[in-house]
């Protein structure tokens, strides 16, 4: 209620309804309305050359400064207002890098020490080239695991076997260790070359491959690769070692049959460890908002723990394995071994990808809550780059760790200065402290893992969020956690990124094929197949129309020749004047297949399968006659994806079932010569226009649509004419 002119009036406060009207927009419709080729002039070819090859003194400090972001912000670094902070916040983090540097060698299967350089080297180097002002970059679980799958598969135990002394084969564990060391170095170089080529050609769009359920599906099944990799330092055993599909399920049912095994003295050593930290991280949790920083539990239990082994002999009285030697300093840079590239390709591919991916969401997620930019491809470079200089230094994979991001942030980091700060602790850590630790059990390294693992572990909650929410989400979750599980890290990587690629939706008769990944040459290919193989599929209703004798419907299928996936049954009533009558959203599917023809057709020159019922006389049609390929998450089309459509275009033609795109690249598509063939009136602005355009050709002018987010998964709602839904 307010007061106007001395009146008291009522405001109405119900909610505010609009509608937009506008013609259903193809191509050709868009270019009249935005008056296209009339308010802007293009460059030429020939001038853009010149610009790029002009050099003065702005384009030069751009440069630098895209190049180098350093430069950007130190000159312009506040004392007064940031110094405080990043010193608080780079000691936090850097007491955090010690005991989970060490922790996290042991997922890698390299000595302690090599966390500590990996903690040290890489965070300088983002220092210069990152963007973000609060990730924390050096070791990390998931990464850390997917170094070790590589190192225990390409040297393991049994290549190292010798003859001791009393005849007994022994393990060489200097030259093994070595070994690993040359491997970690050189997988680690080769994504760090993977990431610099993809930043340098603009490829920081790559992380559209991978969908947040895709990565938080992907690295809870990591986690449980991690969680029970740490299982035999936990109880004291030690297991055979398992590689290749279904490895997980075998070291656990070994670990189950060594159970008989367990060392009392390390389980006792884990259980306290284990009690601690959890009670202090949850105090923390519980009073994040009162202390003024979190308690280092971890430190705490890892200088405790040392402390206790070393003075009251327990180590040996019961033989407990600690980490043993930590050589204090730094060794002689060396260049990692190139040969061993060809072994490794695929793993520094997915190493690459994921190290990447992380990084990039944390680091979005800060630039977002903060309000600066976050530059996807300066990322990459930057991540590469830690990792290729890193391997110099015998450093493996680095990428950003969620915990101690937000420690970083959340005691008051406000720049990279607080890495810095971070690299400076463990540098004097490692010259002269390092040492100290090498009667540091390996059980309570195993249970800061486990405890770490925790926010990880928390992602099975996505799993009733998303069957709320988002069911073709939850089956990408699902399929990334089960293939990450069962067939280990790398190959479930790329048998999630298959799956996740495409997204088929169900209107009647019209089909929706969307990837969830831009589309270029590295999964073009991809795309044709699995649109060639879900297309494949037929559609026959036994269900109200059951009565239709089957070699009837197959003659008729025969004939037609046509091939469709997941046919949606449309009900013909006698009394339709305009030929096609009501939807009903019975449907149901059929494995039968066949062939692809390739051939053209005209728009109009659809030919449904028709059969009639003969209880109550109504005719059924079981047909796909239009396919929408919803290609708006592609922001650049090559010349590769371009042939790719063309065959789509061709391939379905003779088969009766008409392409449309929706939310493509029109003027790449128009440089690429595309429309020679294709008529733009097959382009529409969103997949809404082209089914409304779809509908329209049909003369279906009693369909109802749901809203635009609802239509990719509910479908059209179908009134008959008393209003009522069927």
């Amino acid at each position: 209620i307010c007061q106007t002119y001395g009146r008291m009036e009522r405001i109405d406060q119900s909610p505010v309804k609009y509608a937009v009207h506008r013609d259903v927009l193809d191509e050709l419709g868009l270019e009249e309305v935005a008056q296209k080729g009339t308010w802007s002039i293009k460059p030429t070819v020939g001038d853009k050359v010149k610009e790029s090859l002009r050099c003065s003194v702005p384009s030069l400090k751009h440069i630098l400064l895209t190049w180098i972001p350093i430069l950007s912000w130190l000159p312009k670094y506040s004392f007064r207002e940031n110094i405080l902070g990043d010193v608080v916040s780079g000691c936090s983090v850097g007491i955090m890098h010690l005991p989970q540097g060490m922790a996290y060698a042991l997922l890698a299967s390299l000595g302690p020490v090599y966390g500590l350089y990996t903690s040290l080297f890489p965070v300088l180097v983002y220092v210069i080239f990152g963007t973000s002002r609060h990730v924390s970059i050096g070791t990390f679980a998931v990464i850390s695991i997917m170094v070790g799958s590589v190192t225990e598969r390409l040297a393991p135990d049994e290549a190292f076997y010798f003859n001791g002394t009393n005849g007994s084969l022994t393990v060489n564990i200097d030259a093994r260790d070595a070994y690993r060391v040359q491997m970690a170095c050189s997988v680690t170089l080769l994504s760090g070359i993977f990431q610099i080529l993809l930043g340098v050609v603009r490829f920081g769009f790559v992380a559209t491959y991978l969908s947040e359920p895709l990565v938080r599906g992907y690295t809870t099944g990591a986690a449980c690769h991690v969680c029970v990799s740490q299982l035999k330092y936990l109880f004291g055993v030690k297991p055979a070692r398992f590689t290749g599909p279904f490895s997980l399920i075998y070291t656990i049912v070994e670990i189950c049959r060594l159970l008989p095994q367990t060392r009392v003295p390390e389980l006792v050593v884990s259980l306290v460890a284990l009690a601690v930290l959890i009670v202090v991280k949850e105090i923390n949790a519980c009073y994040s908002k009162k202390l003024p920083l979190p308690v280092p539990i971890e430190l705490i239990v890892v200088i405790g723990a040392t402390i206790i082994i070393h003075f009251c002999g327990v180590r040996e009285d019961y033989l407990i394995d600690v980490v043993g030697e930590i050589p204090s300093g730094f060794k002689a840079p060396r260049t990692p071994d190139i040969t061993f590239f060809s072994q490794l390709i695929g793993d520094a591919i997915a190493v690459a990808i994921v190290s990447y991916a992380i990084t990039i969401s944390l680091g979005k997620t800060f630039g977002l809550k903060y309000g600066y930019k976050v530059d996807s491809n300066q990322e990459l470079i930057a991540v590469g780059l830690s990792n290729t200089i890193g391997s110099f230094f015998q450093c493996y994979a680095v990428t950003a760790s969620l915990s101690r991001s937000l420690v970083q942030e959340s005691t008051g980091g406000n720049t990279q200065i607080a890495g810095v700060v971070s690299s400076l602790l463990m540098l004097i850590m490692v010259i002269k402290i390092g040492s100290l630790f090498e009667d540091l059990p390996k059980a309570v390294l195993s249970t800061i893992v486990f405890v770490n693992l925790k926010g990880m572990f928390r992602q099975f909650m996505d799993v009733p969020l998303l069957w709320k929410t988002n069911k073709v989400d939850l089956l990408v979750w699902l399929v990334t956690f089960i293939s990450t599980v069962l067939f280990n890290l790398d190959l479930g990587l790329a048998l999630s990124v298959g799956f996740s690629i495409y997204q088929v939706n169900e209107i009647p008769g019209i089909k929706i094929f969307r990837s969830s990944a831009t589309i270029c040459f590295t999964n073009a290919e991809l795309f044709l197949e699995l649109l060639a193989i879900v297309s494949k599929q037929k559609g026959l209703l036994d269900h109200p129309c059951n009565s239709t004798s089957s070699s009837k419907v197959s003659e008729l299928n025969k004939e037609k020749n046509l091939s469709m996936h997941k046919d949606v049954a449309i009900f013909l009533t006698n009394t339709s004047s305009n030929g096609f009558g009501h939807v009903n959203s019975a449907y149901q599917y059929d494995a039968t297949t066949s062939e692809i023809d390739s051939g053209c057709h005209s728009e109009n020159n659809l030919t449904p399968i028709l059969y009639e019922d003969e209880k109550d006389g109504r005719t059924c049609m079981s047909v796909t006659h239009s396919i929408i390929l919803d290609i708006s998450t592609t922001g650049f089309v090559d010349t590769v994806t371009v042939k790719m459509l063309k065959n789509i275009f061709g391939d379905f033609a003779d088969v009766d079932v008409d392409i449309y795109l929706a939310g493509c690249q029109v003027e790449q598509l128009e440089k690429a010569a595309f429309f020679e063939s294709i008529p733009k009136t097959r382009l529409f602005v969103t997949v809404h226009d082209a089914v409304l355009h779809i509908l329209r050709k049909l003369g279906q002018t009693d369909i109802i649509f749901v809203s635009d987010h609802n239509l990719d998964t509910a479908g059209i709602l179908s009134f008959d004419s008393c209003g009522r839904r069927l």
